[in-house]
This record gives C-alpha cells, structure tokens and sequence, in this order.
C-alpha cells in the first residue's frame, strides 16, 4: 500500500503474477492499479509472506537495480548497458507505414511468430468493443501483429497475461518498467536468463491517464458507440491521432497538439521519476530515431519511419541479426551519441533524476530506491538539477 500511497505504482501488473489474490485494472484515478482481495480460508501466512518477499523484490515502485552487463558490452550514462545499436526499419512496407516509428517491432514480433521462437508474443491492442480502451493482446499470426501496430498512449498491463510457467515460450512487448518488473521477478524467482521471455520495450515517456484519450476522443466529437477504431500514431510517421468512425469518416489531430498538449500533460507521478525510459532490461529496445530542426527539436513532419533499435542482451543481438538475414529487419550500426542529441527527454531525466528525488522526498514522499545508475554523478554535470529539485517539491506539494 506504501507503493500507492506515494504514488510510485507505475501500472505494469508484475504484482499479479506475485500472488492470485492481485488483480489489476483501470481504477479511479484513471491509471492501471491492482486490487488485492481478502485473505481466503485456505491461505497461509507462510505463503503470504513468500508472496510479500517477491513483490518487494519485483516492485519497480519499491527498487531498480540496473541491469547486469554481460561481457565485452558497451555503456552510455542515458542508454544503459548494450550489446549492440542499429538504425532500422521493416522491410515489409505495410507493417513499416503502419508502426508507430518504422514497423520495426511489428516486423520483429511477426517474424517470432511466423518462425516459431515462440508460441505467442503478448502485446497490446485498442479494444475491439471500445477502441478509447487498451487491452493486451497474444500475438500467433501477420493479422495480430497488425492489429498492435502503432504505439497506444493509454494505460494498459501487458505482463500479467504471462505466467512464470510460460515464460519459456513466450515473448512480450512492454513498458520498460514491464520489463524491469519481469527481471526482478525473473531473479527472485531463479529462472535462467534463456528460460525466460524473449522481451521488447521501447522508449517510453510515462503512461497517461486514461481519461487523456477519452478527453481527446470527446473534443473530436467522438463517442465511443460511433468509433471504429482510434490509433494514436502509425500510417505515416510520426502519424496523427486517428479516429475512424463507423460511418468512415475519420477526425484527426496532429502528434505534436495529441501528445504535447493534452496526453502527456497527465503522466503519472512513477513516470516522471523513472529512471529508465529507454528498456534497460529487455533484450531489445526500440525507439523513435527523429530527424531535427536547426535548434535540435524533434521535427514532427510525416516521413518514413526510421528507429534506433537496440540489442541490449546477446539474445538481443542474435534474434535481430536472426530477423536481418530473414529479410523481416533492415538495420545499419548507430552511435548512440547521435540518438542522445535527438532525445532530450531522456537524456535530461536520467541527468537530473537525483534531484528530482530529493525535492519528491523533501516534500513528505517516498521514493523508489535506485542502485547501479550512477544518478549523484550524473546529477552533478548538469546545471539543471536545482531547478529539477525545486520544481519537483514545489509539485509535489501542491498535488499535481
């Protein structure tokens, strides 16, 4: 309870694999919260408090350790541990034109499946009944793959619909605190590294409410029973906010107004402390690889997608060079220094993290324990971290 009463729970469901008392769901607060029912008849405190041990060890709201580095692997302050960093797009020009970025996870995960690595890739979808919903998704064929294609903005955990017992056979798309929930479980738990699922993330810049996207849905004009479908990027890159209705007309609005000024404006509190928002624990992570403008913003014009795709484990490597010589990737090697100057949110939160977690815990919160990041040095070579502080508790205080 501790985890939601300091608003550290970041949604990504790893608590429901921990007991099967924990159900997780939309709650009130518009974000993806679990729900613990009472203690049954038959339980026992001893398998309670083995419950208890690995939630505090799985928990992303409770503690990060970065990952472990394999050998003769590379190192970046923003990026991580990695094995290897491509840019890359799907061969395949539907999936391409349909990904949020360049189709590259959309191609990977088809190519899992239609090669059978495994028996199915757990992924997220719009909800067929109610497509402002997103709900996970098992991939088995090309049309499934489809159907998760291009990024979903809304809540939605994808990790409870892989039990340990699966994990072998299975491969999962998630947030990067998906994939952080996954590893920890994975090592409280003692499965090997190669018996568990093959994972991809992306980079992530937090989880909005719920509310966000019924919000934009009712500004268009669209009630749930007149939609069709509703994507929040792809067919173009980066894309528009789409709303198709079922009478075929469609409503749009850009990226740029969809995200910067309405969705990502109610980004959780647990986001906007992460200390890893580019994968760190997968063992492929993938990303927007923008083109900029004179000032290095991010140029928001339609293109062909382009996307920095890192392998961050030797599984990683292998599976993408796999899925390269398979005709299903088109990858060439890429300095991560060029995607930092691309990606300036990533690279300023990580820089001022530790800041910002003074000022959360000088203004009366707990805050997630991180280890292995190297936050107070990196916090010290940016002329950003009082004003980081300052803001964060001067926020914290006033409850937004």
């Amino acid at each position: 309870m501790q985890v939601l009463r300091n608003d550290n729970c970041s949604g990504c469901g790893g608590c429901a694999l921990v007991s099967d008392r924990i159900t997780i769901g939309l709650a009130e607060d518009s974000y993806m919260r679990p729900a613990l029912a009472a203690r049954g008849p038959t339980e026992t405190r001893a398998k309670s408090k083995i419950e208890a041990d690995r939630f505090k060890a799985m928990c992303p709201g409770i503690r990060v350790s970065a990952p472990t580095k394999h050998p003769n692997q590379h190192s970046d302050d923003t990026f991580g541990s990695y094995s290897s960093a491509w840019v890359g797009w799907a061969m395949d020009p539907e999936i391409r034109l349909a990904g949020s970025s360049a189709g590259v996870i959309t191609a990977f995960t088809n190519w899992l499946v239609e090669t059978k690595r495994v028996d199915a890739v757990v992924a997220s979808q719009e909800d067929p009944n109610n497509p402002r919903i997103t709900v996970p998704l098992k991939i088995l064929s090309r049309d499934d793959a489809m159907k998760a294609a291009g990024s979903r903005y809304a809540p939605v955990a994808n990790l409870p619909m892989v039990a340990p017992s699966d994990f072998a056979r299975h491969a999962l798309v998630g947030k990067p605190c998906e994939a952080t929930a996954l590893t920890q479980l994975s090592n409280a738990l003692s499965i090997p590294e190669e018996n568990r699922p093959i994972t991809v993330s992306f980079f992530c810049a937090g989880t909005p409410r719920q509310s966000a996207t019924d919000g934009l849905a009712d500004l268009l004009d669209a009630s749930s029973d007149q939609i069709k479908s509703l994507r929040y990027r792809g067919d173009g890159w980066p894309g528009t906010f789409k709303i198709t209705l079922k009478t075929g007309e469609f409503r749009t609005m850009s990226y740029d107004e969809s995200w910067g000024t309405h969705l990502g404006r109610t980004v959780q509190w647990r986001c906007k402390l992460c200390v890893d928002g580019t994968g760190g624990h997968a063992d492929i992570a993938v990303g927007d690889y923008w083109e900029v403008d004179s000032k290095g913003y991010p140029a928001f014009e339609n293109a062909d997608g382009r996307s920095v795709v890192i392998a961050r484990t030797p599984r990683g490597e292998e599976l993408l060079a796999e899925a390269t010589r398979d005709g299903a990737l088109s990858l060439s090697p890429l300095d991560l220094k060029l995607v930092a100057a691309v990606q300036p949110l990533q690279v300023d939160r990580k820089f001022t993290l530790a800041a910002r977690l003074l000022g959360r815990t000088l203004a009366g919160k707990r805050t997630p324990r991180y280890s292995g990041y190297g936050l107070a040095r990196l916090s010290l070579t940016t002329k950003s971290s009082l004003k980081a502080a300052a803001g964060t508790f001067v926020r914290t205080r006033q409850g937004r």
